[in-house]
């Protein structure tokens, strides 16, 4: 099937120098991507995976080359199209699969999560899991200061109806921090790669096929930390809402299948 993947320019600074990388996805995160990129150096991410950013075109300087550069980023792809958060992520997983990467780790560009877990999530892409989903709420899992209507939203809406259309019972359905094998992003049964996804579609629509079809997968236990005050937010709790609940209801429909 043809690959629909949005316009974007590329900044290759290092050669591929391993088989996984890590995916982050940004538009205009100030200075969170920043200190989330010195953590991930200090746990020397960048010694056991390329580090791939996804920008929606940010206009804040915080993909800034040199700024990048000194943070061991191996690529910057800067999204020049239509779509949000998902088109970034189709921008990005076809960029790394068509540069041989085994395996992809997914985390947002926030500095909330517990980048020390990528390790984890490599290990277990390398023993042939296929999809990994993070979880706060897990079992040895740590959410700080998470919004109560946040929380709420998440523990009894998002969870529920996609355990229910997944058949698996995960705990923490909308963290973004993932990992997917090539076979996955590569099966015929799945094809992510479709203009159909724009929001936070694509993320819900692969973790209900991973299961449903039969791949290996596992919830790992990891850290999301808010920070205290105001939450740093792209979209209004009403917006946020109305596109959760919309792509629900389309997954729920099958309105992001493949048709026969």
């Amino acid at each position: 099937m043809y690959r629909e993947i949005p316009n974007y320019s590329l900044f290759q600074f290092k050669e591929k120098c391993f088989d996984y990388c890590v995916v982050i996805p940004v538009i205009n995160e100030n200075g969170r991507i920043t200190e989330q990129l010195k953590r991930m150096v200090h746990y020397d991410i960048h010694c056991i995976a390329d580090i791939i950013i996804a920008d929606g075109d940010s206009a804040d300087g915080s993909t800034e080359h040199d700024l990048l550069c000194s943070n061991n980023v191996s690529t910057l792809l800067v999204k020049k199209d239509m779509g949000r958060l998902s088109a970034q992520l189709r921008m990005a997983y076809d960029y790394a699969l068509k540069m041989g990467y085994k395996g992809i780790v997914t985390i947002d560009g926030n500095n909330k999560d517990s980048v020390e877990s990528i390790y984890e999530f490599i290990d277990l892409l390398k023993k042939g899991y296929d999809f990994v989903q993070g979880s706060r709420f897990l079992n040895g899992g740590i959410e700080i200061n998470t919004p109560k209507f946040r929380r709420f939203s998440i523990k009894y809406i998002h969870v529920p109806i996609i355990n229910y259309i997944s058949r698996y019972n995960f705990t923490d359905t909308t963290n973004g921090f993932k990992a997917y094998s090539r076979k996955y992003l590569n099966s015929p049964l799945v094809e992510p790669f479709r203009e159909i996804f724009t929001d936070y579609d694509l993320l819900y629509y692969l973790t209900v096929k991973a299961p449903q079809l039969g791949f290996n997968v596992k919830e790992i236990p990891v850290t999301r930390s808010y920070p205290l005050g105001t939450i740093p937010t792209k979209l209004t709790p009403f917006k946020g809402s109305y596109l959760m609940l919309k792509s629900l209801l389309l997954l729920a429909i099958g309105y992001y299948d493949l048709k026969s």
